[in-house]
């Protein structure tokens, strides 16, 4: 039995709520309603076909705003419970514990036409397999939706008495989500097509508020960093500032923590005004490496300003005691989305005082009306750049609101350690870190690696999920990719090999047990998981890189830092497999697009000799989306395959470094001062 299977020994009652044994938040968060809910696993479809009922998989996570919503109205009402205990087996999933669960019955959902999102709400025959379903259901029917009662009563009838009608309807779906497991077809994709693609992206985007046009906004982190890449190459001039545009309308937005740091997931309208309050690690981790590459490339202070508070943040709120960092932070406090965020002029003022009050209202839109719903969320759209003597008076006032903040209720903290969001936040700071001269930020990230790896690998596998003791394993291809990305981010930040080591343990672990023959990609779960409906096999970004994307970008860094060719080999097997579907829908392939251009793009800087740190921390101002720094002592420390090896001979004792690209090396470059023009001259942009 896997840890995924486990249940505690404390077994409870055929007609007792069985999610107390659990130890993830958004399950507990239910363990006392009136539903008789069963976690995910074999006994609960046991139940299911003992009794003859299908099974209503409910699927949220801990900061969902209508996920509370749902659970408040339906789960928590006796009612309503008692008709989902008499007609249903129950289910409740934590997408975030459960991403491979999620993503099959999300992609069912949308075969069935609907539109995603969370709560999902699906329902399974007694083998798992979905026959239909939808999102929030309010309790009774408003919104344009019916009933959540009368869905129950009607989906339970249709189950028992038309069994031809479900049976339809489930091989239907299922047939759709098996081919959309077997992506096909191959295109040839260069530097050509990837700058195509950004700029009909980057045509897209809204002039005036940046980000995609329209409403909701998200941050779209990787079609940013395929303008950012394709803009570095001047095909297009205006790519970078569209980009930077983006980033400093989200910087100055109310989708922005002005007062604690950190971004929220998405803006409910165009201007990034009206965030949904909750907080995500992954987005966190993206949009700090955006931020670190804007700040040294516009020399803006805001980007700069916001990264440093962003870690701030993680430091402060997101921080477990074993040093790893949280899932998330709730939308909700004391009942209500955004109570902890938001202001009204009157309590500014008694915070503030009236002058200071007035003075920082200018800045921060605070006015007696509110900008949404009465009250005030804070942000910086309309007034411009900030100068620096404004912000050292704003600063303090900033520090007593947020003094004062802390005095309210504050959102729930999902504290699970998830080892593929870690992974994410752990590359972003040893990146970022590198790039923006921050040690403490590469010591942050050095620790959170190193208690994914003490809490989170077993017998040299990794899992996936871990709070109170308890680990979700096997991993997934998400923890696996990203795990390696960290490693490798963090070996060159810092030269220790043990995270190298891990990261190409984790990538020969993926290949193990993840690869699928036919296509040449990568399954999510494991080949010793437990079995679901079918495996998932996704290649389009969500609110995360693909760990496609992640993994091949991975695998040709370690191939340049270790020699190994079959590692690039793998990642040329990957990129081509789905080149097809990327180039297809480049918009939902941005992790794809930006690990095809890696793969084309990516120079070795070697670093060797005696003063190896010296040029090292040269090389570590260059971008680290165009190179991968390798360290040797000596020539021995080179890796066989290294182009810098068959340049040594040229090198001074005192040490040298070498900018290698397209088969070719430059010459030693003696001093570290050299070291940045060699490699714009080698990119033919100096």
């Amino acid at each position: 039995m896997t840890a995924r299977e486990t249940l505690s020994s404390k077994e409870p009652m055929m007609s007792e709520n069985r999610l107390v044994a659990e130890t993830s938040p958004y399950l507990l968060q239910h363990k006392d309603n009136p539903v008789h809910w069963w976690p995910w696993g074999p006994e609960a479809f046991a139940e299911a076909r003992a009794s003859g009922k299908p099974v209503l998989l409910s699927v949220g996570y801990a900061a969902c705003h209508w996920c509370h919503v749902m659970a408040h109205e339906s789960f928590e009402d006796p009612l309503v419970a008692g008709v989902m205990n008499a007609l249903f087996v129950n289910i409740k999933v934590d997408r975030e514990e459960r991403p491979d669960v999620d993503q099959i019955y999300m992609a069912a959902l949308h075969q069935l036409g609907e539109q995603g999102g969370w709560p999902l709400t699906m329902f399974l025959d007694a083998d798992g397999a979905p026959f239909w379903g939808g999102t929030y259901f309010p309790r009774t029917a408003r919104y344009g939706r019916p009933g959540f009662t009368d869905v129950l009563q009607q989906v339970s009838q249709v189950y028992q008495e038309s069994p031809d009608k479900i049976r339809q309807n489930r091989d239907a779906i299922l047939a759709r989500l098996e081919a959309a497991a077997r992506p096909e077809g191959q295109a040839a994709i260069g530097l050509p097509e990837l700058d195509r693609a950004a700029v009909q992206i980057a045509a897209l985007f809204d002039r005036t508020h940046g980000g995609l046009r329209g409403a909701p906004k998200f941050p779209q982190c990787g079609l940013l960093e395929l303008m950012w890449r394709a803009g570095g190459r001047g095909v297009d001039t205006t790519l970078r500032p569209t980009a930077a545009f983006t980033l400093n309308r989200m910087c100055e937005g109310g989708i922005y923590d002005h007062l604690g740091g950190g971004f929220a997931r998405y803006s409910v309208d165009e201007a990034w005004l009206v965030p949904h309050f909750e907080k995500m690690l992954y987005d966190n981790a993206q949009l700090l490496e955006l931020l670190a590459l804007a700040s040294v490339e516009t020399g803006d202070p805001l980007f700069l300003q916001r990264a440093r508070e962003t870690v701030g943040w993680l430091a402060r709120e997101m921080t477990t005691p074993d040093g790893a960092f949280s899932a998330s932070l709730d939308a909700d406090s004391d009942g209500h989305e955004g109570r902890f965020y938001v202001w009204t002029a009157r309590e500014v003022e008694a915070v503030l005082g009236a002058e200071d009050a007035a003075y920082f209202g200018r800045f921060y839109d605070v006015t007696a009306e509110g900008n949404w719903e009465g009250a005030v969320i804070l942000n910086r759209t309309a007034v411009g750049d900030v100068d620096a003597a404004d912000e050292v008076r704003l600063a303090p006032m900033r520090a007593a609101l947020l003094a004062e903040r802390e005095k309210r209720v504050r959102p729930g903290l999902d504290d699970k350690v998830l080892a593929d969001w870690n992974g994410l936040m752990i590359a972003a700071l040893a990146r970022a870190g590198s790039l923006l001269g921050e040690p403490g930020w590469i010591a942050q990230a050095d620790r959170a690696f190193a208690a994914v790896a003490r809490l989170m690998v077993r017998d040299g596998r990794l899992g996936h999920a871990y709070r109170d003791g308890k680990l979700v394993f096997p991993g997934l291809a998400t923890d696996l990719a990203a795990m390696a990305r960290a490693g490798i981010a963090l070996h060159e930040a810092t030269g220790d090999r043990a995270p190298l080591d891990a990261a190409e343990g984790f990538l020969d672990a993926l290949e193990r047990h993840h690869a699928d023959p036919a296509s040449g990609a990568y399954f999510l779960t494991a080949d010793d998981a437990d079995a679901l409906v079918v495996r998932p096999l996704a290649t389009m970004d969500e609110a995360q890189p693909n760990y496609h994307g992640v993994a091949a970008e991975a695998l040709v860094r370690l191939s340049a830092l270790t020699g190994r060719d079959d590692l690039r080999a793998r990642a040329d097997r990957i990129l081509t497999a789905l080149s097809g579907v990327a180039a297809k829908t480049a918009l939902a392939h941005g992790a794809l697009l930006n690990a095809i251009d890696a793969r084309l793009i990516l120079a070795e800087v070697a670093v060797v000799g005696a003063a190896a740190e010296r040029f090292a921390a040269e090389a570590q101002r260059i971008p680290f989306l165009d190179r991968v720094l390798i360290r040797a002592g000596d020539a021995a420390d080179l890796p066989a395959g290294s182009l810098a090896r068959a340049q040594l001979d040229a090198a001074p004792p005192t040490g040298a470094a070498f900018v290698c690209r397209d088969g070719r090396c430059s010459l030693p470059l003696t001093a570290p001062e050299l070291l940045a023009a060699a490699f714009a001259r080698s990119t033919g942009t100096a």
